[in-house]
């Protein structure tokens, strides 16, 4: 994909791998437009874009509310134009065990993780069916494909998120309409939005680097790979399903899955 001239939107843009992924896209003539809910973090995000040549616009938008998301979207249709890659990105964790979390932090999650990412695409989805053309990237996580302890309202998000990628590839399809859909399920990255986690084997299962990522995440959409899986051993914990619960859940234990979390800070305020 030629991304000259492109208009790529990434939601959670101002910080980590949505900022990251913007400067990379940018660099590659792309017309970048980041949504964050922090106006300070914008301003550097697009200060740094700029620096590099890059072309970036800018929006206050908070993805836990509908209405923000649609006015905030006809705002960009009106002041830089038609979407061409819609990055959902944004998201938030808890990082407690479910008993713990407040209603609140539950309400949250959800409101982020998943319907942020229903209604932001549901802006964008009509311009680009109309003009048959488009690329939509869901960032979702390993553990939208594995559950574990301490993660149960934010792996409900992610695994929401892994079937509405899924969906809408289903649904373009049989409609042939040219609009791609790319799902991201990486492991825990060094952004700070996971700060303590820790993992038993990091030579199978390492903490991500986050410019690695955004790095791959860029090459997915330039060659519109449906699916990236990061590291190559999260692809097993589909086809291990077929084995009991008990061997399943033995070998999630045992790679340390279920101890992720006890360290967990995530990032300063």
């Amino acid at each position: 994909m030629n991304l000259s001239g492109k208009i790529a939107l990434i939601t959670g843009g101002a910080s980590g791998i949505g900022r990251l992924v913007a400067l990379r896209l940018a660099q590659r003539g792309a017309h970048v437009v980041l949504w964050d809910i922090h106006s300070e973090p914008l301003s550097r995000a697009a200060d740094e874009i700029r620096a590099a040549g890059g072309r970036v616009s800018t929006f206050v938008c908070d993805v836990s509310d509908r209405t923000s998301i649609y006015q905030t979207a006809g705002r960009v249709r009106a002041e830089v134009g038609r979407v061409d890659i819609l990055i959902n990105n944004a998201g938030v964790v808890s990082g407690r065990p479910f008993a713990d979390c407040s209603d609140e932090q539950i309400e949250r999650t959800v409101r982020v993780n998943i319907l942020g990412v229903l209604w932001t695409t549901k802006a964008f989805l009509p311009d680009m069916i109309a003009a048959n053309n488009g690329h939509i990237v869901n960032v979702s996580s390993a553990a939208g494909l594995i559950g574990s302890a301490r993660l149960a309202d934010y792996s409900a998000s992610k695994f929401a998120v892994f079937g509405f990628d899924e969906s809408l590839r289903m649904e373009f399809h049989r409609r042939k309409l040219k609009i791609h859909t790319t799902v991201v399920c990486p492991f825990f990255i060094n952004t700070g939005m996971f700060d303590g986690v820790k993992t038993r084997v990091p030579w199978l299962l390492p903490i991500l680097d986050q410019h690695k990522v955004a790095r791959r995440i860029e090459r997915a959409i330039l060659h519109k790979r449906k699916r990236l899986i990061m590291p190559w051993i999260v692809y097993t914990a589909a086809p291990l399903r077929v084995l009991p619960v008990r061997a399943y859940d033995f070998i999630a234990n045992v790679l340390g899955v279920n101890h992720s979390m006890d360290d967990f800070k995530g990032r300063a305020a």
